[in-house]
């Protein structure tokens, strides 16, 4: 069950590969993620020391938190993934164009993951392109639905 999606990455990048990975969060991180305070719109993911970072995700704390706990609401978290995916995307990001894309996060077995994504930027071009198709798929469905009510 999804949770918040990044309709933007689909958007500016060619999506190529995707992992799921398990995010380090605090308590109020949790409660407040379930309560859909989140946003993944201007987040990405870096690599760093050989770990997998998610920098930007914005969480906003519910109005209920705790007096002693001081929330930050985009605080770097890091993200949990085996090794040799971590090497693989380590590999694959020092290679010219590509980057790491946050896609969407989720429930699985009542813990909360985040879908990342290896992805090679759109120049504007593509963006052009992408849209067009998108309309013209839209247009001919639109056709094909007319068409059929004209038959019967």
């Amino acid at each position: 069950m999804s949770i918040v999606e990044n309709r933007k990455a689909r958007h500016d990048y060619f999506i190529e590969d995707r992992f799921e990975a398990g995010l380090v969060l605090e308590g109020w991180e949790v409660k407040a993620i379930r309560a859909g305070q989140v946003q993944l719109k201007e987040s990405y993911v870096i690599v760093r020391d050989g770990e997998i970072f998610i920098i930007g995700m914005h969480v906003s704390p519910l109005k209920t938190a705790s007096t002693h706990i001081h929330p930050n609401a985009t605080r770097t978290r890091k993200l949990l993934l085996k090794a040799d995916e971590i090497n693989k995307l380590i590999g694959k990001t020092e290679q010219r164009g590509y980057t790491l894309v946050p896609l969407n996060l989720h429930y699985k077995n009542g813990r909360i993951k985040i879908d990342i994504a290896l992805g090679r930027g759109k120049k504007h071009h593509d963006k052009r392109d992408t849209a067009r198709d998108k309309d013209w798929a839209r247009e001919k469905e639109r056709i094909m639905k007319h068409d059929t009510r004209n038959r019967v």
